[in-house]
């Protein structure tokens, strides 16, 4: 069983789904606090100007601290906004009626309320387009308490995984606290995954709009090209090699 783990976010790139594709159980990351303006709460779409921030108005002021499960959307109408920008950009790109219609639908229903709902309900329709059959589980399903690598290494031997895939982003603090993955039998592998090309509106090409800017212009062909920005995970040493502070920690 191999299992990552991720905090939910708002119509993600196209390495989140690539993570996703590559492990039997996807672990959203509710329980942890919230981060303001984080890819929890905004992505970026393409314009002839370049990459621009999508973001969901939340109520922060007074929750400080609070975590994501309990975040709410303090503006349902931002929709508007973001439905506006998403057509002004994208209604002359290829497959842009094939999927604007059901974003339109999931952003009516969810904009008032959590947003992790609003993240779930868009991330499990994207993953259906996809063809990825991942199941997805909310850490707040599972009850664990625990901080950083300590949460992780709960949620894993809760799913009886043997095989914890990693962003390679987490690195640095799993260098450091990897004893406590290693020493419950787990094998830490790290996510290695290189933007691919695509066909794009507005040229030249810009990597890391969310993926959106993939299906709007792509379509079915999206998950093929996700999968072709995927290296072989890099293992412990290969990490730790590149990151030689936190193997010195």
């Amino acid at each position: 069983m191999k299992v990552a783990i991720s905090q939910p976010t708002y119509l993600p790139w196209l390495g989140y789904f690539d993570l996703i594709d590559q492990v039997d159980t996807f672990v959203l990351l509710d329980t942890v606090q919230f981060e303001k303006q984080s890819w929890q709460q905004r992505n970026r779409i393409k314009t002839p100007m370049g990459l621009q921030w999508l973001t969901v108005p939340v109520s922060f002021r007074g929750h400080f601290g609070q975590k994501i499960q309990d975040v709410e959307i303090r503006e349902p109408e931002f929709r508007r906004n973001h439905l506006r920008a998403v057509a002004l950009n994208y209604s002359r790109a290829p497959f842009f009626n094939n999927y604007f219609p059901r974003l339109s639908a999931i952003l009516e229903e969810c904009s008032a309320g959590r947003l992790v709902d609003l993240n779930v309900h868009l991330l499990k329709w994207l993953l259906q387009e996809l063809g990825v059959g991942t199941p997805l589980v909310l850490a707040s399903s599972l009850g664990l308490e625990g901080k950083r690598t300590e949460l992780l290494a709960k949620i894993c031997q809760e799913l009886n995984a043997r095989q914890y895939l990693s962003p390679i982003g987490s690195a640095g603090y799993l260098l450091e606290e990897m004893d406590v993955l290693t020493d419950r039998g787990l094998h830490l592998l790290f996510q290695n995954y290189t933007h691919p090309e695509y066909r794009q509106s507005f040229p030249p090409f810009v990597a890391y709009a969310c993926v959106l800017d993939l299906i709007f212009n792509e379509g079915d062909r999206s998950m093929e090209i996700i999968r072709s920005g995927r290296g072989m995970p890099f293992l412990l040493q290969d990490v730790a090699a590149k990151v030689p502070e936190a193997k010195e920690a």
